[in-house]
Parts: structure tokens; sequence; C-alpha cells
């Protein structure tokens, strides 16, 4: 029986008789979770993963129905599969799974960049199989197979960037498996998209390693001071920097042109808020707080904060 505190309604049929996550981490983890909860998103949960040791602990956490290392064994049968990995590392898993991809089956995403996805995944999609790039805006700090939960996607927004002339029931059952974890969707074109969420996510994730690294490489004495002393902002940034390498190392590359576009325009404003503090221009500092701390209140009003 599902349980009260599940995110969505549950009805009577499964969305996919087999679904299959490619990658088991805060994202694919959650997923599985709510998979296995609910029963109405597939009537079988298949798991991969690069290392058997993270396979073992998927079937200790009971999680997935089966799991496999090998990703083309993986899929087989399958009529969802989910990239769940990070995106550097979807060509290769593409090119792996392609061939045994059953026909009808419906291939989707979870990665924070879409035209990279498009550009690497769809050519050797094959005639006969969905591709539904998608994007679920939810996460935190941590990662591997014991970080999920299945309140994670609940009131989040996951974003849709099919490309044109994709079939719409596919879609429409990525629509319905999202909405039945919590999610709202919402359809948008792939250069839009890393562009929203260059600023949004990316670039925010790049200042907060920016500004760990900064700290770290201070004196032995000043750094000890700034873990010890860390006020709440810094202690936010910390929060952010510790999420996965690997994953944002690959968003990053996979996003440069807008990430870098994103960037120059937050030095121009930092360098026009540099100046004013150092002229003594209090209006402009206020504004730019005050700015702020509006946008603060538009995401508690929307129950996105």
């Amino acid at each position: 029986m599902p349980s009260p505190n599940l995110p969505g309604k549950p009805v009577a049929d499964p969305v996919f008789k087999r679904l299959t996550l490619l990658g088991v981490g805060l994202i694919g983890s959650s997923i599985a979770r709510i998979a296995r909860l609910r029963g109405d998103i597939a009537a079988e949960i298949v798991v991969n993963a690069r290392t058997r040791q993270t396979l073992d602990r998927v079937l200790q956490l009971g999680i997935a129905d089966r799991v496999e290392l090998d990703p083309a064994a993986a899929v087989q049968g399958a009529d969802c599969v989910m990239l769940c990995a990070p995106v550097g590392a979807f060509a290769d898993l593409a090119a792996r799974i392609a061939p045994h991809l059953a026909p009808g089956a419906v291939l989707t995403d979870v990665g924070s960049t879409k035209q990279s996805v498009i550009r690497d995944v769809g050519p050797l999609v094959p005639a006969g199989v969905h591709f539904v790039p998608a994007h679920p805006i939810a996460g935190t700090e941590h990662s591997g197979p014991d970080s999920g939960f299945v309140e994670l996607f609940q009131g989040r927004w996951t974003l849709l960037t099919p490309v044109p002339g994709t079939d719409e029931a596919a879609i429409a059952r990525i629509e319905d498996l999202w909405r039945r974890c919590g999610a709202q969707t919402e359809r948008m074109e792939p250069a839009h998209h890393d562009r929203v969420l260059a600023i949004v996510s990316h670039l925010p994730h790049l200042i907060a390693f920016t500004i760990c690294g900064t700290a770290d490489d201070l004196a032995d004495e000043s750094r000890q001071e700034v873990v010890n002393f860390a006020a709440s902002g810094f202690r936010d940034f910390t929060r952010i920097a510790a999420s996965d390498p690997v994953m944002w190392r690959d968003v990053f590359l996979n996003n440069r042109e807008a990430l870098l576009e994103m960037l120059q325009r937050f030095m121009e404003d930092a360098q026009a808020m540099a100046r004013a503090v150092r002229w003594g221009d209090a209006a402009y500092i206020e504004d730019k707080v005050e700015r702020g701390r509006k946008i603060r209140r538009s995401l508690i009003e929307r129950k996105q904060a």
C-alpha cells in the first residue's frame, strides 16, 4: 500500500512495464524508491551501475527488482530507459545500449544540460525508439544510492525538451511518470533551458566551488579560522560545494557557452557593486540587496525555496 506521504495520487495501471535506470545516484535512487513504493510507475525496476558494490547496495536497500552490471543487459526488454549518470557519460552509454533497445521504448534522461544530451544521444537512438530528454530541477549535495528519498520531487519542476517530431504519446508518458513522482512538468526549447539553468543552477555552483577554493588557498591559520567561524552565508556555499565533482565537471563543460555568458554578466555586476562599495554609493547597494530579498520572497511564495 503506498505511503500517505508519497508524492502524487496512486492510480491503477503502471506507466511502464519495465523501467531501467542507468545510474543510481540521488536522482536515480529517488525515482527507484518512488516507483517501488507506488507501484503505478513501473511494474519492474531494473538498475545498472558502474560497480558491483553499488549494485549490491541497491539490492540491500530493496529499491530494484533486478540489477545488471552490463548496461546492454539492463535495457533489454525495457519500455522505458532513463539515463541517470553524469552527462559526460551519455554518449558512451547510448552507444552501448542502442542496439539493445526495444522497438517502441522511450529513452529519457535527467541531465542538467539539454543541448549536449541531444547532440550526444540523439544520433544514436535507433528508429522506432522515442527520445524524450528531461531534467528534474531537484537535488541535494548528496550522491549515491543511499541519498535518494521519495519526497525529492514533490512540488518541484521537471522540464522536458523534446525535439520537433517526437512522438506525442511518448512525451505524455514521461510527463505522467514525473507527475506521479510528485513533480510539475513543463516543456521548454533546449537552448532556452540551458541558458535558464546557467543562471539559476550552474553559475551558483561555479561560484560556490570557487569561493570554497579561495578559502582553501588561504594560509593555514586563516583557513582554520574560516572553518571555525564560518557564518551562515559561507556555510550555504559549502553545502553547494559538497556536490558531486564529476557531475558538475560534466555540467560546466557541456553548457560552457551559456555558463560563460552568465559568468561574464555576473562579473560585470560584481564590478559595479565593488565600485558602489568603494565610492560609498549606499543607494546602489541597498537597491541590490532589496532586489535579492524580492527574489527570495518570490521563491517562498511559489513554494520553491
